[in-house]
This record gives structure tokens, C-alpha cells and sequence, in this order.
């Protein structure tokens, strides 16, 4: 992308000081055209800038940033040329503020304010596996009959760990249930993933499970079209794995072909995981540019072969039409997930520039795919969906520049591997760092794995789906049905393979914060910087970020924000001061650490004693008590000397008095998960959760109050 910076002979030529800086905007101006890749950049700022609040923006913020909008549109259209880039750029960034500011208060909806015993009543909108492989339900149109001084949530997402009744589990469904339901958790650690903040931007109001069967109230309304496409995504997977004569290859293949997950089991989900094959189960921009490239292909080879037709109409054309058709229905059939959504996007820009005699595949695309999906979905720029699959296309867009020179110096049978190793090294290569700061794991032979599941994904499981999801209706999918399992069998043992070498996953301590933006600006400077003096920025910029994450520290104390949890940081790793309970927390835990280690194993290192309602230990010096269980407030007050630190899942019925600090359920309720580092004096200093998250609508009712009745909350 030319136009985005001067080489680095005219910057050390360039006169110092103002006239330096005058130089810059006149060149930047002057080669405006190439800064389109810089749009998305500038309005993600704004909306990263709206997450580093403490507070929630009101009006204030509001007026400002319109003041600066309203300011940069008159320097764009009435300042001199020179400063029309600045004035674009500030624009971009004031209105990705008041964008992200709007979104947040578009998706306001009922949060449940304490946690709730009781009869559910809601309509099934979603069908998922939840962390321990049990069925999940998601409900909508929610009632709950013992809520007091509350509405019920828009939404509610269950667990189900009966068996009973989940035969019955048919999208629209009005069903009743008893269950366990509280609001969404914030942050297992101070700084961590913030499940609330995910929770508000998808309208999920209460989560919790159900041990009880499930009634069904009402069922499904055939005419209610606003489900339509989820009925007939769940009737096809049921078909689908009933033609293949179920297993976890036939629930695998459905997930590729329709996006219902719910049948996929815990061992190949970790299977994928490991091997870095997981990306293989979400329908994102692989599964919808094999569709839509299949598509485009066939209809244009069918063409090409019927010369009336060919000489009629342009062959080109009509195939990107009937191409996105394809990938409409693709996008109504595998539901509204996220990373469908934004590849979706992709595949139409790339139609609608082949339909506009507009090259396909440029970063000019992509920018303005990631523009397309940050004015719809701004909340998305925070995850690790959107960051990896646009990471993944600027570099494959980038490396495949380099092809044409790279592939004339090759033999004509070696360049077909050449280029699957080409695109498995430079997508892997730009999302790796990214997969490992969010989920602390690198796969070390995902290289391999990609290599040998990709060609079968695109050679044989996508071609077979499509036929199925064709021929599927007129009950002849059987030669293509058996077909699609056999190479979804193939990934699976592919995956498996991979997974069980020895070292196939390396764990990796969580990074500061710092890192991610660093990594982000340093790769954009490298991969649409024109000159060598953005590129060599860049790449320190990139090299800083690696440098701080190789010294990143782990606190010394963590504290669970319910309280039912302590672990302390011992010379083998992490003492969780129980072995079994809070599972999810204690797993968050030790993968942050870049612990394999399981709770189990944890809890058995040297550190704590005693019985397992009083666990005793010790931290930068201090005595560490964790007390559960009915008795523990009575026994706060006599554990409450030496400055220790004590940690209880009950609230305190009265002050403590004494030379301690106590962080018992109360407490823990106002500030979430605690952590404690230990300084050089031997003293503790804690942050918590509340620290870092602010007030923000997602978790604070104070914040919910201005745009929430109290009768929602």
C-alpha cells in the first residue's frame, strides 16, 4: 500500500521540526488514496478508547467527543489539503466513541440482580455444550415466578445436567425448568477475560443450570420465522448425523456444515484445540470461502463449458451472484455467531468488488470488511474472533503478493504444496501470538496439523457438505452423506494424532496488557507500512511487546470472587487450597500461569494444611487462612492476628477486630476476585477486580441506573 509513509531516506533527509512535519502531511495528503487501511485502525481506536473508562461515559464524554467529531468534519471539508488526513483521523476516532457509547446503551436489557432459586420459564432460542460437556439451553421471553422487585432477563442460559427431557429439545419451544441462576460472574482474576462484559453486549441477563427434567409448555411455533432458520439448521444436523450413523464424526461434520455444536463431545473439542484445529468448528472464514469459492467455481466451470451461455453473459459476473446467494443461505442456515457474521461480510465485499471490475483479494478489502463489521458489531474489536480472522487475511493478503515472484522459481508439481505451506505458515505465524495471549497455549505441531486436515477440508469435507445440504432434501445425500464422514473422520484422526505427540501444547503465562496493543500497531506498521522506516518501527514495536510478555509476572495471591477459592504462588507453581470445586476458576488460574498442572495436582503441592474447611499457609510472610463451610465466620475472630489474611465464602456477622485482613463474601461481592502481590518489604498489595473493570454498565447497577429503570434491575 503505497502512500502510507516515506521511506526512510527522505525522513533522515527531511528538515527538522515543523517544516519535517509540514513534509509529512503534504505526502500524506498527496497519496491519500492508499491510507484506506488505516480507516479501520483509526475508528477501533475510539472504540478501544471507550473500554479504558473507569467509569461509564455519560454526556460529558458525549458532548466532547461530538465537539471533535463536529470539529474534524469541518477541518476535513473547509482546512487546508495538508490537514484533511489528521481531521479524518480524528473524525474516525471520535465517532468510533460515540459508536461503541450508542452500542452499549442499544443493548441495555434486565440483568438479575442476586442469585435465584426457582421455577424458569423461557423459550429455547440456542442449543451449546457448556465447560463440562453438559447441554446448554438458551432462553428468551423469560418468566420467573419468584423473582421479587425484578423483571426477569431478556435472556437466561442453563446448563442441563438431568438427561431427562432432552429429547424434547426442539428450537421455539416454550419449556419449564427449576434451576440455579445468578448474574453473570466478572473476571476470575483481576485483569482477566470479563464474562460479564460479554454477557451485556449479548443480552444475557443470568446464567446457571438446571438438575431437574424439563416440561415443555407450548410447542414451537411453526410460524414464528424468526427461528426458522435455527429449526431447520437442528432438523438438518439431526438428519445429517442420522445418515451418518452418528459418533463424533458425524456431530463434527454437522458443526462444519450447519454450526450446531451441541453434539461435538469434550474429548474432540480438546482434541481440536490442541492439534489448532479448533478454528475448524466455528464457521468463520475458512468454512465460508470454501462455500462460497466452491460455489463460484462450479457455477463458472458449468458456464465455461456451455459456450451459449458463456458468449451471453459474463461467466465472472454471474458466479460471484450466485456465489453470495450461497453464502446468504449459508449465513441464515449456520445462525448469527459472530465470526459467521464477519466472514460473511469478507465473502460479500470480495462478490461485490468482482461485480464492480474491482480486484477481489486486496487490504483495500479487508479494511473495509473490518469496517463493515466495527459499525455493526463494535463491541467485536475486544475479541479474540475478530482480531485473529483479520490478522489472518492482511497476512495471507500481503504473503500471497510475494507468490507470483516466488512460485516462477519453482517446478510446476511442487507449487500446489508450496502454496498450502505458504498460507499455513503466514496465517499461523499472524495468529499464533494472538491465540496464545488469549488462551495461554501454543500449538506446537498446528503447522502440521493444518497442513494435513486444510486440503482435506477444502478437497473433500466442504465439496461433500455441499452436496448433502443439496441432495439432503430429496433423500439421495447417502454416497455423499458417507463421503462427508469419511473425511470428517480423517480431521478427527489428523487431530488426534497431532494432539498426542509429546509437547503438542505449550502453555504460556498471560501477558501484561501493553502487549496486545503493541503486537497489533507493530504488525500493522509491518504489513502496510511502504516505507522502511514504518516497517523497521513496527517490527520493534513488535520485538518490545515479546520482550515485556517474556517478563511477565503472576500475582503472588488470588483470590476467588466468591470466595471459594485461594491460591498462592509456590516455588512448583500455584497451591489452589482445594482440590475439587470452583473448577472453571482454578483452570483459568493455572492456564494464566502457563500451569498444565490439574486442580487436583495443584491442591497437592507443598503449601497449605489443616482440614478442608480451615486451609493454613502462608504468603510474603503473613498467615493465609481460607475458611468454608457453616462455622467459618465464627471462626474469623480467632484467626484474626500475626496480619494474616483471611478468606472466607460467608459474610462476616459482625466486625472483626484484631490485626488481620478479612476478605469474606461481602467484601468479595463489591470487589470481585482480589489478587496480591508481594513487595520488597514483605508487605501485600492488592488489586481487585473492581480496580481495573471501573463501574461500567455490565457490572455495576449504579451504572445500570441511568438507562434502566429500577424495576429492571
Amino acid at each position: 500500500m503505497r502512500g502510507l509513509g516515506l521511506p526512510l531516506r527522505q525522513v533522515l533527509a527531511a528538515p527538522r521540526g515543523a517544516a519535517s512535519l509540514l513534509g509529512v502531511l503534504d505526502h500524506l495528503a498527496a497519496t491519500r488514496e492508499g491510507l484506506m487501511p488505516w480507516v479501520p485502525v483509526c475508528l477501533g481506536v475510539g472504540i478501544g478508547s471507550y473500554f479504558l473508562f473507569h467509569e461509564e461515559p455519560g454526556l460529558p464524554q458525549a458532548l466532547l467527543a461530538g465537539a471533535v467529531l463536529c470539529l474534524s468534519i469541518l477541518l476535513v471539508r473547509l482546512g487546508a489539503e495538508r490537514a484533511r488526513v489528521p481531521g479524518l483521523a480524528l473524525l474516525l476516532i471520535a465517532a468510533g466513541l460515540l459508536l461503541m457509547m450508542a452500542r452499549s446503551w442499544m443493548v441495555a436489557a434486565p440483568v438479575l440482580p442476586y442469585r435465584y432459586f426457582g421455577l424458569v420459564e423461557g423459550r429455547i432460542v440456542d442449543i451449546d455444550r457448556s465447560f463440562s460437556d453438559a447441554l446448554r439451553l438458551t432462553l428468551d421471553r423469560v418468566a420467573m415466578p419468584g423473582l421479587v422487585d425484578a423483571k426477569p432477563p431478556g435472556r437466561v442460559r442453563l446448563a442441563l445436567h438431568s438427561a431427562d427431557g432432552q429429547d424434547l429439545m426442539v428450537p421455539g419451544t416454550r419449556v419449564r425448568l427449576r434451576g440455579h441462576l445468578s448474574p453473570p460472574d466478572g473476571p476470575v482474576e483481576p485483569g482477566g477475560f470479563d464474562f460479564q462484559r460479554l454477557a451485556w453486549f449479548s443480552g444475557l441477563g443470568a446464567v446457571g443450570y438446571s438438575r431437574d427434567p424439563v416440561t415443555v409448555v407450548a410447542p414451537a411455533d411453526p410460524g414464528d420465522m424468526r427461528l426458522w432458520a435455527f429449526r431447520l439448521r437442528m432438523e438438518l444436523s439431526a438428519r445429517m448425523q442420522a445418515g451418518m450413523g452418528g459418533g463424533p464424526a458425524a456431530a463434527l461434520a454437522s458443526a462444519f456444515m450447519t454450526g450446531d455444536r451441541s453434539g461435538i463431545d469434550a474429548a474432540t473439542n480438546e482434541s481440536m484445540r490442541a492439534s489448532n484445529l479448533s478454528h475448524l468448528i466455528s464457521i468463520s472464514g475458512l468454512h465460508m470461502g470454501l462455500i462460497t469459492g466452491f460455489v463460484f467455481a462450479l457455477i463458472r466451470g458449468g458456464m465455461a463449458l456451455c459456450p451459449p451461455l458463456a458468449l451471453r453473459w459474463d461467466g465472472r459476473k454471474s458466479a460471484a451472484v450466485v456465489a453470495a446467494l450461497a453464502a446468504t443461505f449459508y449465513l441464515a442456515l449456520a445462525g448469527p455467531d459472530v465470526a459467521t457474521r464477519r466472514a460473511y461480510i469478507m465473502a460479500m465485499v470480495m462478490m461485490l468488488a468482482i461485480l464492480a471490475d474491482r480486484r477481489a483479494i486486496s487490504l483495500r478489502t479487508v479494511a473495509i470488511s473490518a469496517v463493515v463489521v466495527l459499525l455493526l458489531e463494535p463491541e467485536s474489536l475486544i475479541e479474540p474472533g475478530f482480531q485473529m480472522s483479520f490478522a489472518a487475511t492482511a497476512a495471507l493478503v500481503v504473503g500471497f503478493g510475494h507468490w507470483p515472484r516466488l512460485q516462477g522459481r519453482l517446478p510446476v508439481w511442487l507449487r500446489p504444496a508450496a502454496l498450502a505451506v505458504l498460507s499455513s505458515v503466514v496465517a499461523g505465524s499472524a495468529t499464533a501470538p494472538i491465540a496464545a495471549l488469549h488462551f495461554n497455549r501454543i500449538a506446537e505441531y498446528g503447522l502440521i496439523a493444518n497442513l494435513l486436515a486444510t486440503p482435506l477440508m477444502g478437497l473433500v469435507v466442504m465439496p461433500a457438505g455441499v452436496l448433502v445440504l443439496i441432495l439432503l432434501p430429496f433423500g439421495v445425500a447417502g454416497p455423499a452423506l458417507w463421503t462427508l464422514k469419511w473425511g470428517t473422520a480423517g480431521v478427527i484422526a489428523i487431530s488426534n494424532w497431532v494432539a498426542g505427540l509429546d509437547g503438542a501444547v505449550v502453555p504460556v503465562v498471560t501477558p501484561p496488557p501493553v502487549v496486545l496493543p503493541l503486537l497489533a500497531m507493530g504488525a500493522l506498521l509491518v504489513l502496510a507500512g511502504s516505507g522502511w522506516g514504518l516497517r523497521l518501527t513496527g517490527g520493534a514495536g513488535i520485538a518490545v511487546a515479546f520482550l515485556l510478555w517474556s517478563g511477565a509476572t503472576r500475582p503472588d495471591l488470588l483470590i476467588a470472587s466468591d470466595g471459594g477459592l485461594v491460591g498462592v504462588m509456590g516455588p512448583e507453581g500455584r497451591i489452589l487450597s482445594r482440590p475439587k470445586g470452583a473448577g472453571f476458576v482454578a483452570r483459568a488460574w493455572l492456564e494464566n500461569d502457563g500451569d498444565t498442572a490439574s486442580q487436583e495436582q495443584a491442591a497437592l503441592r507443598p503449601g497449605f494444611s489443616g482440614p478442608k474447611t480451615a486451609r493454613e499457609g502462608r504468603v510474603g510472610g503473613r498467615p493465609l487462612l481460607h475458611l468454608t463451610g457453616k462455622s467459618a465466620p465464627g471462626a474469623v475472630a480467632g484467626a484474626c492476628r500475626n496480619g494474616a489474611v483471611v478468606v472466607l465464602n460467608r459474610k462476616t456477622p459482625v466486625k472483626i477486630e484484631g490485626n488481620c485482613q478479612v476478605h469474606d463474601q461481602g467484601r468479595l461481592r463489591r470487589s470481585g476476585s482480589v489478587a496480591g502481590y508481594v513487595t520488597a518489604d514483605g508487605s501485600i498489595r492488592f488489586v481487585t477486580a473492581r480496580d481495573l473493570t471501573g463501574w461500567r454498565y455490565w457490572n455495576s447497577r449504579r451504572a445500570r441506573d441511568r438507562i434502566l429503570s429500577p424495576a429492571d434491575q
